[in-house]
């Protein structure tokens, strides 16, 4: 969350109605990058019928009131767990991929050009 969003709620006192992707990712203390996870996952419901790439906002009451669930934050943690082990599982399955940033290494590279 930003710093002014983060100081207007600390002199309000109260969250707004609705919240962006990075104001539920802060109270979920989660990155905003794991939020479309959460929704896929149908953990997290916005509000209305957004379309995929539009932005999102989700009520504060509802999120406040899973928020106390136990077994909800259990099944948030384990899905955006699962969803970074499968994005990293596929860049290292990807073919061509000596090494951990995805390059050839160079000598294999030499190789090639040396034995033609």
């Amino acid at each position: 969350m930003k710093e002014d969003q983060h100081r207007f709620l600390s002199l309000s006192g109260q969250l707004p109605a609705r919240l962006t992707v990075e104001q539920v990712a802060w109270l979920l203390n989660c990155q905003p990058h794991d939020v479309p996870a959460l929704v896929a996952a149908r953990l997290l419901k916005p509000l209305g019928n957004p379309p995929v790439n539009g932005i999102k906002f989700f009520s504060t009451a509802d999120v406040q009131e899973q928020l106390k669930d136990r077994a909800w934050l259990t099944k948030v943690t384990n899905t955006i767990i699962q969803h970074w082990q499968r994005q990293n599982g596929r860049k290292k399955d990807r073919p061509g991929t000596g090494s951990p940033d995805g390059h050839r290494p160079m000598l294999e590279f030499a190789e090639r050009v040396v034995t033609g």
